[in-house]
């Protein structure tokens, strides 16, 4: 199997069909390069900074992390709340939900001579799976090119198809891009990152987007200060977690969606 490219000006339905189709999907230069150049400018002092304190076994000890994105930098706003995005999330996670959320956002960097990672799903977190439903979908920004070389995305399509795939042989490719594209994968797609064999770093921003009524992977309340949040558009703020999901979860008084339940 192949993972499926996209022009930018590809419908999201057809983006759509294979991502639910073969577990990952790829849309081609989705923003301008200077978007990606921005908020990796944004992010290089956070990377230097606070990059290698989330290094184990799993995360690497060649490669850097940063989390609490939207307190770090602006422009990762255009990512994370990008149009094709949202159309996306849409069409996979609200059959399943009111609404939805950023489960996470995390900066990587992986330097040269890092291991190629541990191929794993980013739905594990949760204790569950059912059946037909997505608990989440993600979506990778490389902020520069990613290469065979340099550790471009491994994923394992249909892997998302099957209950306990084999990890003895799996039939594992990896999804090159150039900066400024998108790569979606559903959070039962098996993948990880690669080996960097190159001279140089390969940074790129991985979002998440789960279920409204599941708690995020991130508290973005202590992450990101609440005057940072204020700050941004209704649809950030929203996907923070400034919204309630009816009556289950968040609901508080004053709820603009009138979710607020009296005793």
């Amino acid at each position: 199997m192949n993972i499926q490219y996209f022009d930018r000006e590809a419908p999201s339905a057809a983006v759509v069909a294979a991502l639910l189709r073969d577990g990952a999907a790829v849309v081609r230069n989705q923003v301008d390069d200077g978007v990606a150049d921005a908020v990796l400018a944004e992010l290089r002092p956070h990377f230097d900074r606070e990059g290698r304190l989330t290094e184990n076994d799993f995360n690497g000890y060649r490669t850097l992390r940063v989390s609490g994105i939207l307190a770090r930098s602006r422009t990762a706003a255009e990512l994370i709340g990008h149009p094709r995005v949202m159309e996306i999330a849409d069409a996979v996670l609200l059959p399943h939900c009111i609404n939805y959320q950023l489960g996470s956002a995390t900066a990587i960097e992986i330097l040269p001579g890092e291991n190629k990672q541990l191929l794993h799903t980013d739905d594990a977190i949760y204790p569950l799976r059912v059946p037909g439903l997505q608990l989440q979908v993600s979506a990778m920004w490389p902020l520069v090119d990613f290469t065979l070389e340099n550790g471009a995305t491994r994923v394992v399509l249909g892997s998302h198809a099957v209950s306990e795939p084999s990890m003895e042989k799996p039939e594992v490719i990896q999804a090159p891009m150039s900066k400024g594209s998108v790569l979606f994968y559903l959070g039962t797609t098996l993948h990880g990152g690669g080996a960097n064999q190159s001279a140089a770093a390969r940074a790129g921003l991985i979002n998440t987007y789960s279920l409204g009524w599941l708690r995020a992977e991130e508290n973005h309340f202590l992450m990101v200060p609440r005057e940072i949040a204020d700050s941004y558009p209704e649809r950030i703020r929203r996907l923070l977690g400034y919204q309630s999901h009816g009556r289950l979860v968040g609901a508080y008084q004053g709820d603009p969606d009138g979710h607020w339940r009296k005793a």
